[in-house]
């Protein structure tokens, strides 16, 4: 079984994965600092009503809120391309292990019905050598 695992092993494209593999550990660095700032912000910022109770027009406060509500969706916006950025460099590092490891499972399943063709020819051989003697 372990020679299973290192065949498979061997035949992935480790030139590749190492090389997109700082480009992935980046891209999630960042996203996770971009989601930890942006909780750090949302914790230090009231966004409840009372935060623009000091405005003493109620059309100052509704646009001093919707700026506010524009500048957080913007910033999920590029998080969720951030995030998707990754997710997409990762969907296509998968693609290609998982077209090895098919590969593999296909030259396994050949390797099989060779040895199983070897073993029922040696048992013939045997059998023939057994009944002439």
């Amino acid at each position: 079984m372990a020679a299973g695992w290192w065949s498979v092993l061997k035949t992935v494209p480790w030139s590749e994965v190492i090389h997109a593999a700082p480009q992935v550990a980046s891209g999630a660095r960042r996203l996770w600092d971009t989601v930890n700032r942006r909780q750090g912000a949302m914790a230090a910022d009231d966004l409840a009503p009372e935060a623009y109770a000091h405005e003493e027009d109620v059309l100052g406060a509704v646009v001093a809120r919707m700026e506010h509500n524009e500048a957080v969706l913007i910033d999920l916006h590029n998080q969720m391309r951030s995030a998707s950025e990754l997710i997409a460099n990762l969907a296509d590092q998968n693609a290609q292990l998982i077209a090895k490891v098919d590969a593999q499972r296909t030259k396994i399943v050949w390797l099989g019905a060779a040895a199983g063709l070897s073993s029922l020819l040696a048992l013939v051989a045997l059998l023939l050598v057994s009944v002439r003697t």
